[in-house]
């Protein structure tokens, strides 16, 4: 049976792709008010803990001379009278996510792409593991709320481990079901759209704290269990929309009748059998390899960079700022408007001038945007200027946050090709979620030591994304290759001529 359908007429089901992106969706209100509030209530947690002040109190004991240096300095330590490890610790606590997600996304990537079922190879991942994170994440404020700060420290590490450990098992399925179902050329258009759907996410997480907040009147302590309990909900009914969606093979496109699409899935399956056994379906030639390399690298650094102001950003709105987690959700919200805005010409772009390009202006510009952040809050902290100049640091550096988010996954699989998405899925994963494990921890360590109430941030972020571009510069590979794609529907159509 012979199809009309050639790369070139190839275009993108909008719909479906949005449908997809529900699941990302549920994700980004997750990380996004996890990212938000967590901090800030293991700030309270930590500080109240017996347990901490007792070490925090044996550490100043040790290290006199390095408290007296710092007061020479003029540092902003209370006095200088002792050693927080609060900042470290709440860095360390943070890491948790990524690192389950080092170990588990990568081990349940390569499981979905074996898993076949009535719902597909990605979805039951997705159905069964984001209602019972929906739950865990409910239970976060709680131990706080019931159980109080000084009692809540030990509960509160047990569901925050058991809630990063179930999102870490349905992250990576989540991701790959837009490859699945989308031809390589249109993934960079696809992930625009995907993108979007975790921005609209993220903007729910962002604007529902200022929401509750507004119409209750309570402060943030009293405002935060019911934020969790109403974006818990949001996350299970994103997650149930997935159930729309059709999973199937993009090979199988315009192939109605169900013998030949059963013929054709058998020789597909001898086709992927033979080619394991010539270890051609994963084997990259020694430019690919290095293209990869550099690419994972940068991935792991950029992520450094960025994943550091998710994460510490609200202590530096509530220490440099003074704003409450209601107020600095707004700031946010530039971020996460920009963030969607940017979505879909980040995808266009990507497909004009291609990825690599559009990624490079992406980093360029969060650098330049980053680092004359922290210079306006260095010499011109208080004033007016300062303050507003927060809106428009948050606004581009979403914008340019995406252009280059949008572009580095399509990038990865293309290097992997068709065979291994769900595990060059793991492979870009296990990338970023290291970059995400290590930065909160070194600057957490970094900011324990020299204490400047989070100013560094915006030092350390542009220099991680400085390391980041220069990797960029070294891969060679990664583009949509066309010509091959051509090459495969014309196979496809030839076997069932």
């Amino acid at each position: 049976m012979s199809t009309n359908t050639s790369a070139g007429a190839e275009r993108l089901n909008v719909g479906k792709t949005l449908l997809m992106g529900t699941g990302f969706m549920a994700t980004m209100i997750a990380w996004t008010m996890y990212n938000n509030f967590v901090p800030k209530i293991l700030e309270r947690v930590l500080n109240a803990s017996p347990m901490i002040e007792k070490w925090n109190e044996s550490l100043s004991g040790k290290l006199p001379d390095w408290l007296a240096g710092l007061a020479a300095g003029d540092a902003d330590v209370a006095g200088a009278a002792a050693v927080s490890l609060v900042p470290l610790l709440i860095g360390i606590i943070m890491t948790f996510d990524n690192v389950f997600g080092v170990i588990f996304q990568p081990a349940f990537g390569k499981l979905s792409d074996r898993c076949h079922s009535r719902l597909g190879k990605r979805r039951p991942f997705i159905l069964i593991g984001a209602p019972i994170s929906a739950v865990l994440f409910f239970l976060i404020p709680q131990m706080e709320d019931v159980l109080g700060d000084g009692a809540a420290l030990l509960p509160l590490m047990l569901v925050i481990i058991l809630f990063v450990f179930v999102m870490s098992l349905w992250r990576s399925p989540c991701v790959a079901l837009m490859p699945d179902l989308t031809p390589s050329s249109l993934r960079s258009q696809a992930n625009s759209y995907i993108s979007l759907m975790g921005g609209i996410g993220a903007a729910l997480a962002v604007g529902l704290p200022m929401a509750v907040s507004k119409i209750s009147g309570l402060e943030e302590t009293g405002y935060t269990p019911w934020v969790f309990a109403i974006a818990a909900v949001f996350m299970v009914v994103c997650s149930l929309l997935l159930l729309l969606t059709k999973e199937q093979d993009s090979r199988l496109k315009g192939i109605s009748d169900n013998l030949q699409a059963e013929e054709l899935r058998r020789k597909l399956k001898e086709e992927a059998a033979e080619e394991k056994r010539a270890l051609k379906a994963i084997k990259l030639n020694k430019d690919e390899k290095r293209s990869l390399i550099f690419m994972l690298i940068a991935l792991f650094l950029l992520f450094c960079g960025t994943n550091v102001v998710e994460t510490f950003f609200s202590l530096f709105a509530q220490h440099i700022l003074n704003l409450d987690a209601a107020q600095a959700s707004s700031r946010m919200m530039a971020f996460v408007a920009a963030s969607a805005i940017a979505a879909i010409p980040a995808g266009m772009c990507g497909k004009k001038i291609g990825r690599k390009r559009t990624i490079i202006i992406g980093m360029a510009t969060i650098i330049a945007t980053f680092g004359g952040y922290m210079l306006v809050q260095k010499f011109a902290e208080g004033s007016s200027f300062a303050e507003n100049s927060t809106w428009v640091a948050l606004f581009l550096g979403g914008a340019s946050t995406m252009f280059v988010n949008v572009n580095t996954l399509p990038l990865v699989l293309e290097i992997g090709g068709l065979k291994k998405i769900g595990t060059f899925t793991g492979y870009y994963y296990t990338a970023t979620f290291l970059g995400q494990v290590v930065t909160p921890i070194l600057f957490g360590a970094l900011e324990s030591a020299l204490q400047t109430n989070y100013l560094s941030l915006f030092v350390y972020s542009p220099i991680c994304i400085v390391l980041s571009l220069a990797m960029v510069l070294f891969v060679k590979h990664g583009e949509a290759n066309q010509e091959e794609l051509e090459k495969a529907v014309e196979k496809i159509e030839q076997e069932n001529g």
